[in-house]
């Protein structure tokens, strides 16, 4: 990993800090679902790390699906947006918690949003890691958020660039040079 780490401008977020952001979330949302039928929704690719530390940090009982949503095409904004895997279960009446790796545009959660408003859940809720408000072009705003950052290319804890990076165990800001051939595909 140290060839990795090599690659970052600077560390964002070490993994110490995430783990505290996980277990303050994890906490918060155990308090205000634990009289509900609470179902975790997560987005893969990126979410499936923070995802699983959230989830073991949840004190209730609680279901979880996955969910993969694209829309980025061979790493480039394709501007379409598609389902690649859809939950397995049926959510109506359930309460769902959305929990993503990073909220940038909002574009790819508002159709998730939308697509799930039609299985006639309860409630629909947002969990991101990551919030960056700088790039948002959907009106969406997360329930819960780990923590808000700059309009900078991360990698790290589930966040790649090219399939490359996730198993990083903090968040990295990417080295301009390493990615700035292929501005298009910020965090996918």
């Amino acid at each position: 990993m140290s060839n990795m780490r090599e690659d970052m401008a600077y560390i964002l977020a070490e993994e110490k800090e995430i783990k505290e952001i996980c277990k303050r979330l994890g906490k918060q949302i155990s308090e205000d679902y634990k009289d509900k039928d609470i179902f975790i929704v997560s987005v893969l690719k990126g979410a499936f790390v923070f995802c699983a530390d959230v989830f073991r940090n949840i004190d209730i009982p609680c279901g979880i699906d996955f969910m993969a949503i694209s829309s980025y095409g061979s790493g480039t904004t394709s501007g379409s947006i598609k389902l690649i895997k859809d939950l397995s279960v049926d959510i109506a009446g359930k309460d769902i918690l959305i929990v993503e790796d990073i909220l940038d545009s909002g574009m790819s959660l508002s159709y998730t949003i939308a697509l799930l408003k039609t299985r006639n859940p309860n409630s629909i809720k947002i969990c991101t890691l990551l919030d960056k408000p700088d790039r948002r072009k959907a009106d969406i705003k997360a329930d819960y958020v780990g923590k808000v950052i700059p309009d900078e290319f991360v990698v790290g804890y589930g966040l790649d660039y090219d399939e490359k990076y996730r198993n990083l165990p903090y968040i990295g800001v990417l080295k301009r040079e390493i990615h700035e051939n292929n501005k298009e595909n910020i965090n996918g």
